[in-house]
């Protein structure tokens, strides 16, 4: 199974937990505010951001509605500049042929730069299996892997720690205590990851965009771990999802434009890295392989569909700093991978409505999600869309359908109407201590029904 795969519950329970916890609550809050004010310190140099936005949609939607033709290319160019392509199906063709890379390349150390298609298709499980040690160097990962715990949010991975966890994890590692100064951390993380960066056999990393008519991986970063990953091993491999193909440079420098102000207000990343091919003669770095595998893992069923404009996303993370139900019960409620409002969307059209049925329930459909969109998906439609879904294919809960269906037949006739209504007026006052009308009135007051119908006043 997936790692996108929602036990039925999950969601509301871990939800309790964060959100009873003081510290996440203190962490999501500064953390998402600042990040959401910082993309508007990006958007607020251009004259027209609308038109930039429309700009990106459009350079999407053309690239899905044409995605097989600018897969071909890309294969192309990436096989004549000496690189290997391999497509795969599902998440565990590609865990399984990355980790038979790596054993036939007799490695026992990966180094991994920031990938969430990687943490999708659960790499690490099957690279440790196969006797390869992955280590996360993108800093917050690389925090969250030696804690054993999942990303929660796309950019800051590791927003719900504090820095004394950090320390504890830090001096774990070293075997010493490490101070609990920004300075320290930054010198003992520098110090831990530079040894996995010098004697790493391969170097695993996913991909920001990939360019089909240059063959050329494009790597954002403000760490510049994506970088040495990918030039220091001998070995390189890219996990590419098959949507992230961009047709032309000059396409990129649209879409990287989007992406830096969106994700961090920034008008590019501090380290944006193109790789085009191995090591070619006379270069003095990259790597001798490169090994690109295009993954689907769920992605094709979404072409075609009325859900194929999800597949625009860039992965900015501007609708988790805007949504009101992320801001409050951060990422892990939502699962290990994907999270938010593109999350709750994503993660059940990849994995099937039935694996992770609570996902389209966690929004208040307000919409801030689709305002923030830098290529405009219309997020919240979509949760709503997989609402009905979940109705349509008699997913949703016995107990849900049952009484919907109820309330609909006593709605579709007069004498029904008017009998519900005399029975909720009489049992208005027990509405708030049972069932879902409690959950409903712990955080608000309800209001009293009139003591006599509109209809019925003369």
């Amino acid at each position: 199974m997936s790692g996108l795969a929602q036990p039925p519950g999950r969601f509301r329970q871990v939800a309790r937990q964060k959100l009873a916890d003081t510290h996440v609550q203190g962490a999501l809050d500064t953390a998402t505010e600042r990040l959401y004010g910082l993309r508007g310190v990006g958007w607020s140099g251009l004259d027209d951001v609308e038109a930039m936005r429309e700009q990106g949609r459009q350079i999407r939607l053309r690239t899905i509605r044409e995605l097989d033709r600018h897969l071909a290319d890309f294969t192309r160019a990436v096989e004549g500049r000496g690189g290997h392509v391999r497509f795969c199906r599902t998440g565990e063709e590609a865990s399984r042929y990355i980790a038979d890379v790596c054993v036939q390349a007799g490695a026992r150390l990966a180094a991994k730069s920031k990938s969430m298609a990687t943490e999708e298709i659960r790499l690490n499980d099957a690279l440790e299996a196969a006797g390869v040690r992955p280590v996360e160097t993108d800093l917050g990962e690389y925090i969250l892997q030696l804690a054993g715990e999942h990303p929660v949010h796309i950019v800051a991975p590791a927003i719900e720690k504090t820095r004394a966890q950090v320390q504890e994890l830090f001096s774990r590692v070293d075997g010493l205590p490490v101070g609990d100064s920004l300075e320290e951390l930054a010198r003992a993380a520098r110090r831990q990851l530079r040894e996995v960066f010098l004697t790493a056999d391969v170097g695993i990393t996913g991909a920001n965009f990939a360019v089909a008519e240059t063959g050329s991986i494009c790597l954002v970063t403000n760490e510049g771990n994506g970088r040495l990953t990918s030039a220091l091993p001998r070995i390189h491999v890219v996990v590419l999802g098959m949507e992230r193909v961009v047709p032309t440079l000059s396409e990129l420098a649209v879409l990287l434009g989007l992406l830096a102000r969106s994700a961090t207000g920034q008008k590019l990343t501090t380290y944006t890295t193109l790789i085009t091919g191995p090591r070619r003669e006379g270069e003095s770095d990259g790597p001798e392989e490169l090994h690109v595998v295009i993954l689907d893992n769920g992605r094709s069923n979404l072409l075609g569909s009325r859900y194929e404009e999800m597949l625009s996303c860039i992965r900015c993370s501007a609708c988790l700093n805007v949504c009101p139900v992320y801001r409050k019960t951060g990422g892990a409620a939502y699962g290990p991978v994907y999270s938010g409002p593109m999350g709750a969307v994503l993660a059940p059209l990849l994995v099937g409505l039935e694996h992770a049925p609570s996902l389209p329930h966690a929004s208040s459909l307000c919409g801030a999600c689709t305002a923030a969109c830098p290529v405009k998906i219309p997020l919240h439609e979509y949760l709503l869309d997989l609402r009905r879904d979940l109705v349509e294919e008699r997913i949703s809960p016995l107990w849900e359908r049952l009484a919907f269906t109820l309330w609909s037949l006593a709605w579709s006739s007069t004498v029904g109407y008017r009998l519900s209504t005399s029975l909720a007026r009489l049992g208005q006052p027990l509405g708030g201590l049972l069932g879902p009308g409690r959950a409903w009135a712990k955080g608000r007051t309800l209001p009293s029904l009139a003591a006599t119908r509109f209809r019925d006043r003369r």
